[in-house]
């Protein structure tokens, strides 16, 4: 202590080099753990994506689809009133009947497209499969059989588990989308009753294939229990 006191008696002489200084080693991450953080990522995102693809689904189908389908009907319906009413032997007028033919054509026209932007997303959604495959088998590479088939990749599911398990989610979508395409057929016609049409509408909204088996009801809720952070964005 007195020599570091000595030197408020005077100036002190610096030394001729800088005083190092003294960095703290840093370690880095092991290459096992840094594949393994890329795999979680990567597994995750692509759960992700397969969520967004139904929640867009459901979107097209339910909000987009479903009041198409309903303008298409209630327009073909109003038409129908209209020409109840018009005398026997009276041809109707123009100004009554095309603006509502218009409009049907329209409804058909946006109807058909949405069994095109189904179609992409069931197209999206197996490539999405197709890479959680490809991850998994470079997982395998690199860390091993067991790790991918015995080892949880986050609670209790090991990866493996995920990929097969998931591997059937199309064949759901691939039947209602079946489905809507014989419901578009049947209000596609000009002369389907109002009850046959009232059937296809509520088939639309029910979405029978996906009741039991879509994203929501057999993946979110197990997704939310078995991958950290889920909901984290």
């Amino acid at each position: 202590m007195s020599k570091r006191l000595a030197s408020f008696h005077g100036p002190s002489t610096p030394t001729s080099s800088p005083v190092s200084q003294v960095k703290k080693a840093v370690t880095p991450a092991s290459p096992s753990r840094a594949s393994d953080a890329s795999i979680h990522r990567k597994f995750r995102t692509l759960l992700h994506e397969l969520r967004s693809i139904a929640n867009t689904w459901d979107d097209i189908v339910l909000i987009d689809g479903l009041k198409t389908a309903r303008t298409l009907v209630d327009s073909r319906t109003e038409l129908d009133n209209a020409l109840a009413v018009v005398p026997a032997g009276t041809q109707p007028r123009s100004v009554m009947v095309s603006p509502k033919l218009e409009v049907m054509d329209e409804c058909i026209t946006l109807l058909d497209s949405v069994l095109m932007k189904l179609s992409k997303l069931l197209r999206r959604m197996s490539t999405v499969l197709d890479n959680m495959e490809a991850l998994m088998f470079e997982a395998e590479r690199l860390k091993g059989f067991q790790w991918c088939h015995e080892e949880p990749l986050w609670v209790s599911w090991p990866i493996e588990k995920f990929v097969l398990s998931l591997s059937d989610l199309t064949t759901p979508y691939h039947r209602s989308l079946a489905l809507h395409k014989e419901l578009v057929t049947t209000l596609r016609s000009h002369t389907v009753s109002f009850e046959d049409s009232r059937k296809a509408i509520n088939q639309w909204v029910e979405q029978p294939f996906l009741r039991d088996d879509g994203w929501d009801t057999k993946w979110e809720d197990l997704c939310q229990a078995e991958v950290e952070k889920w909901d984290t964005r």
